[in-house]
């Protein structure tokens, strides 16, 4: 599948150029390097890790990440076409305690609806100013991300106000029960492959992200296409953190912070290219379940050593991720 979500792009941006046997071999490495790491790891760690392999722990990992994992995503999207969304982690924030919200005040209509139209209307107002404005995605999006945090804190009262979710509505159902996130899920990435791979908007991206100028030059419609993009990834992580209220039953004001880059750190991962045209959901699913056995493994095994044990390993993992992309790029340039 991340074969073909990257073949086209190459020719597109390239003019038709096909890849040497070499490349090719490069290329591979690059794309798949994150799930035959996941592999890898989920072997060992089945085989060394007492208790990894059983029912409950995998129940834990996917229940626990089947939401956050939407705003990698959205964030694939984006670093494809060449650019980044901060503002991902803050509108799963503001997502959520807008369902919640709603929730009380108009009902699981409103729960749903609310935390969808906000998201999708900052999404727009980014990409506006991104493809209009010729401002830089990363202070757009670094704005995005304070004015987020600073609705969802006017919401509810700097904080001390959390919004419940009756366990008997409508809207609780929606992330209710085990399998209903992890199908969710699966059902949001298989979607996102779909339209990454097989619509114009996904080879767009593609375009976009390989050569800004070599687009225009195919006729790509830049602008209107980045203003989509943004707004995509401002609607999913605003449904993201609305579904994840609905299976918390509420809105939790101090979450979603640092989720951006937690989000960032798996598309990496997976193998899509920060500075764009290359990339794969396939990739960036392994990389979020990847990042998401780690954090089960550091809990077990290095919990003495609080939280900067989980950071240190994370932004170790990541530093080596980086670099050896980099390495198998410059080998594919060779």
């Amino acid at each position: 599948m991340s074969s073909q979500m990257t073949a086209p792009a190459e020719d597109m941006a390239g003019g038709g150029v096909t890849e040497t046997p070499r490349e090719r071999v490069f290329a591979l490495l690059q794309r798949q390097g994150g799930p035959v790491v996941l592999v890898l790891v989920v072997l060992l760690a089945c085989i060394f890790s007492s208790g990894f392999a059983s029912s409950g722990n995998f129940s834990t990992i996917l229940v626990g990440n089947a939401y956050v994992s939407l705003l990698a995503l959205a964030e694939t999207f984006v670093i494809i076409s060449g650019g980044i969304d901060l503002s991902v982690g803050s509108m799963f924030a503001l997502g959520g305690v807008l369902a919640a919200w709603g929730m009380n005040h108009g009902g699981s209509g409103v729960a749903v609806l609310l935390p969808i139209v906000v998201g999708l209307v900052i999404g727009v107002i980014q990409g506006s100013l991104i493809a209009y404005a010729r401002l830089a995605p990363f202070i757009v999006t670094l704005a995005g991300l304070l004015f987020a945090r600073g609705l969802l804190q006017a919401i509810s009262n700097e904080g001390s106000t959390t919004y419940l979710v009756p366990g008997h509505s409508v809207f609780a159902f929606l992330g209710d029960g085990t399998w209903r996130p992890i199908l969710t899920a699966v059902a949001f990435f298989a979607i996102a492959a779909v339209v990454l791979v097989r619509t114009r908007f996904g080879q767009a991206l593609f375009a976009i992200g390989g050569s800004e100028n070599a687009a225009l030059l195919m006729g790509v419609r830049v602008r209107r296409t980045k203003v989509l993009v943004y707004m995509l990834s401002g609607t999913l992580a605003a449904v993201a953190g609305m579904l994840n209220a609905s299976r918390l039953q509420s809105g939790v004001t101090n979450i979603g912070v640092g989720y951006e880059l937690t989000a960032i750190a798996a598309v990496v991962i997976g193998g899509t290219i920060l500075t764009g045209g290359s990339g794969s959901m396939y990739g960036t699913a392994a990389g979020v379940l990847l990042l998401a056995v780690i954090q089960n493994l550091i809990g077990v095994h290095l919990s003495q050593y609080g939280s900067s044990a989980s950071d240190l390993v994370n932004g170790a993992f990541l530093a080596v991720v980086v670099v050896l992309q980099s390495f198998l790029a410059r080998r594919r340039a060779l």
